[in-house]
């Protein structure tokens, strides 16, 4: 069993930035990915990046995020971040943390981001 905890959304203006946080519940570097997804009112759920967590992988960015988010982990703090810049109203939406481990997928309750003046 995995638990995932993200935090560090909140609200910000256009422009600005935040840096969410997924920590887990066992070490991350059992995982085989982790993602971020985010989920706007009225949307679906749409994948926003994703990390590989073994080797010959690629991070993957949605196109609407490419260049300004940027995903990471820190296998010490078992965590998984997604810094968020030049955020734009459309990034609003509930973030979540998606991991996969021995074959099964993991979500975090996941954490709102509002972008608004």
């Amino acid at each position: 069993q995995v638990q995932l905890v993200e935090s560090g959304g909140g609200l910000v203006q256009p422009g600005g930035s935040l840096r969410l946080s997924c920590e887990a519940s066992r070490s991350i570097g059992s995982f085989t990915t982790m993602h971020w997804y985010r989920q706007a009112p009225g949307k679906q759920r749409e994948l926003v990046a994703t990390l590989p967590l073994t080797t010959g992988g690629y991070t993957i960015y949605a196109d609407s995020v490419k260049g300004r988010f940027t995903i990471s982990r820190d296998n010490t703090k078992n965590t998984l971040y997604l810094q968020m810049n030049s955020l734009k109203p459309e990034d609003t939406a509930v973030y979540y943390c998606r991991a996969y481990y021995f074959g099964n997928a993991y979500w975090g309750q996941g954490t709102q981001v509002t972008v608004s003046s």
